[in-house]
């Protein structure tokens, strides 16, 4: 019983316990990263996967790439997705409550990528406050990240807003 559980939430930070749960002290209502997972979408290899690493931009992908502020410095630059995916729990159970994707290249030839820090914080806070934004994903990565969090927990994908389901839906699924 114990190692199903711990298979289970293999990959995504599951919310370990409601902070509003006994105690009536700090934290209540605050927005915990606990709750937030970085999901890359590798779109040439088609496949999606966790890396706890973004967090702190130390994911495997950014390692021991200087990134730049334009995408025209990075033109040979292989297109990945970040995605903060925030988790959270209604009465019927968790879902995905909060998931926003931003774009970034790297160039492993030359050392450099490009990202908007900017943006990937800001995205990255929105996705703790509960907002769905991957409407400006190409469709080949809204297919990846749609079968990747159905396949992950069909019963959160189940749970979750009419409008991720909707967002990710591409021209041809």
């Amino acid at each position: 019983m114990e190692q199903d559980k711990k298979k289970k939430s293999i990959g995504f930070n599951i919310i370990k316990n409601d902070p509003t749960d006994g105690h009536g002290g700090f934290g209540i209502g605050a927005l915990s990263l606990d709750n937030v997972s970085p999901v890359f979408i590798d779109i040439e290899e088609d496949e999606a996967f966790v890396d706890i690493g973004a967090m702190h931009a130390r994911s495997v992908v950014e390692k021991g790439i200087k990134f730049l502020k334009t995408k025209e410095e990075v033109p040979n630059g292989k297109p990945y997705w970040l995605v903060w995916v925030t988790i959270d729990r209604k009465a019927e159970g968790p879902y995905y409550a909060g998931v926003t994707a931003c774009e970034l290249t790297v160039d492993r030839s030359i050392r450099r990528g490009y990202k908007s820090l900017p943006e990937h914080v800001n995205r990255m806070d929105k996705s703790m406050k509960r907002h769905i934004i991957v409407d400006h994903m190409d469709d080949r990565s809204k297919d990846i990240l749609a079968r990747y969090l159905h396949n992950h927990n069909e019963d959160m994908w189940n749970l979750s807003e009419q409008k991720l389901k909707d967002d990710l839906k591409t021209n041809h699924s």
